[in-house]
């Protein structure tokens, strides 16, 4: 249904309102939050859902969605979210739950633990590899150097130029 401004007078007009609200607050997940292009923050940002860095931050992120630095990006962060792309400058430590992705003509200066990680030709990446991909904790039977052997494997060190 589709509300007019000149069809809702008095205090009807609170029903359309009421109704636009609600699959707002559905949808909160698909939101995306933008650090503009001017802004420096510093400190702890934590999103609902996909953030996106066109700026400065300094600190902690924390998303549970997607968080993509843009070209202009320079972030001096740890960041944890489901994946990441990184086309600016980063800094810190990166934890995610599925993929880390290196643009072309980005830098990564620190560690990245994913699933998978991509790196493009023209990406810097100077850090430490963890395909996180493993279970943590011996199985009943195996010896515990069979799961630090495995990870000391899957643990490396990169730089593409």
């Amino acid at each position: 249904m589709i509300w007019k401004r000149e069809d809702s007078e008095g205090p009807e007009e609170a029903a359309p309102t009421k109704r636009r609200e609600e699959p707002a607050m559905a949808e909160q997940s698909g939101e995306v939050t933008i650090v503009g292009q001017g802004a420096k923050l510093e400190g702890t940002i934590v999103s609902v859902g996909s953030l996106r860095i066109d700026g400065q931050v300094k600190g902690q992120v924390n998303a549970d969605g997607d968080v993509s630095l843009s070209p202009q990006s320079q972030v001096e962060a740890d960041i944890r979210a489901q994946n990441v792309t990184v086309a600016g400058r980063f800094k810190g430590n990166i934890i995610v739950k599925g993929k880390a992705h290196l643009a072309r003509g980005g830098r990564i200066d620190g560690n990245v633990t994913s699933k998978t990680l991509v790196v493009e030709e023209g990406g810097i990446f100077h850090g430490q590899s963890i395909m996180d991909g493993a279970p943590a904790a011996p199985q009943a039977g195996q010896h515990a150097a069979q799961p630090a052997a495995a990870a000391s494997e899957k643990a490396e060190q990169v730089k593409v130029t």
